[in-house]
This record gives structure tokens, sequence and C-alpha cells, in this order.
């Protein structure tokens, strides 16, 4: 068994809105100004659209047979292209079970544009059966495959009425949630040069996301509850191991499940 639970954070594209919006000159934070501006006028939201994004950290929680691992993919202030070729690189190399939260709204669409912009071969990730006919009917880009499985788009019965925010759906599930960062604060985070706290707040969402993926798995009866119950043992050994302090505040804040 191999799971892949990923999540992406990102910062504007500046030098794409400089050469979009002729704004050469401006310094990044007032690029992104301007950026977020024309987006408000746009469409009345300052979300930018998908490939005005970049990517600035890919954090993972693997679950592979015995072994449970949650890190990010490069070094603190690597650049895009190797973060994003990691990440499928290790697509290419294990062909893992996608597990996302909005993967498949937000951060894959990304991930594409991105993989197109920088060169970045994915062949395993793009195949559809005709070179491996085990893709044919589970691959990573259908909506209604498995191989990635959007937890969000899925719970909510692909209804966009009812879909709820990771940060509900811990505050449901009694799971630590945010811990105090949100994703409207990375870009000051990053202007800051706060990328290590960028990096752990993307760990955290990934370990919610890991969370509610196993509660998912005994739902639809993949997990038996002894079997589920050994899994969240499983992260609670493996923050309770480590040096790390967000996992420390991760274990402390986490009340015991329902």
């Amino acid at each position: 068994m191999n799971v892949l639970v990923f999540d992406i954070e990102t910062v504007p594209d500046v030098e794409l809105g400089r050469r979009a919006y002729g704004l050469e000159g401006l310094a990044d934070a007032e690029v992104a100004k301007a950026m977020f501006t024309r987006q408000r006028q746009a469409t009345g939201h300052d979300f930018l659209p998908h490939e005005q994004h970049r990517v600035i950290a890919i954090s993972c929680a693997l679950r592979s047979r015995d072994t449970l691992r949650v890190w990010s993919l490069g070094e603190p202030g690597a650049d895009e292209a190797d973060i994003v070729g990691r990440f499928f690189e290790g697509i290419e190399r294990f062909t893992p079970d996608l597990v996302s939260w909005n993967g498949g709204g937000f951060d894959l669409p990304v991930l594409h544009y991105r993989a197109l912009a920088a060169g970045i071969q994915a062949p395993t990730y793009w195949e559809t059966g005709d070179g491996n006919t085990a893709f044919r009917y589970n691959n990573y880009l259908s909506r209604y495959h498995w191989r990635h499985l959007d937890l969000m788009d899925v719970l909510s019965g692909m209804q966009p009425r009812a879909r709820a925010s990771l940060e509900d759906m811990a505050h449901l599930l009694g799971l630590p949630g945010k811990l105090g960062f949100s994703g409207a604060m990375v870009w000051d985070a990053y202007l800051a040069g706060e990328i290590d706290a960028i990096r752990r707040y993307c760990e955290t969402d990934v370990l919610n996301t890991y969370l509610v993926y196993l509660r998912f798995e005994l739902m639809r009866g993949h997990f038996s509850p002894q079997q589920y119950a050994a899994e969240v043992e499983q992260v609670r050994a493996l923050l309770a191991a480590s040096s790390e302090p967000h996992h420390a505040g991760f274990l402390a804040a986490w009340t015991p499940s329902k």
C-alpha cells in the first residue's frame, strides 16, 4: 500500500504579473497588490487564477507498508521546479494512490501549469491506459477514479453547495485544524522570509487530511475498527517521537477520536 497525502502552498507569481501587466520596476509586494486588485475588480474576490500561483511548498504524508512519514519536499527555499519535479518523480517511482483536500479543484491544476512551465515530464501521472492498461479504468486524471481521492469532492457528493473546508472537517472530527495559521497568512509570511513556518503549516494540513482519510477508509469498510485504531495510533506515535515543535503542538491539540 502506497498512499501519498499531499498539500501545496503558493504565492503570487510576481514575475508573471510583471510580464502580463507591464509592471516592471515594481517591488514584489506592489506587483502582488496590483494582481490582487485586478482580480478583485474582475471577479469580486482576491483569489488569483490558478496559473498565477507559484508553488513554494509541497508537503506529504506517505503511508507505505508498515511505515508512515510526514515531510516537505526539497530544502527550505528550493526553487519551484525542484519542488514540483520531486512531486512528479515520486509518482513516477512509486505510483502511489494520491489523497488530497480540494486537490482536484486547486492543487493539481496548479501543479499542471507549473510543471508545464518548467518542462517537467510526468508520463505516469498523465497515463490513461494507452501505454499501461492498468490506468484505463483507474487513473490520476478522472474525477470518478480512485487513484486520486479528493476527499472534499467525494464527501460532498460532488456537489459544490455541500463542500466543507478542511478546518470545518477538523472541528467535526475533533482534529487540531490549522493551529493558528491559515492560507491567508502565507503571502505575508513569505515576504517576511518565514518559509519554515509555511512548510510547518502545510505539513499540519497534510496531517489533518490524512486523519480524515483514515476515518473515510473506516466508513467505507476498508478498515475494521481495530485497524482504524491502529492507524490512528501510528500517527500519534510518529508525532510523539518527533522533535518538531509543530508535531508536538498538533499532538497536544488533538482531542480523542469520537
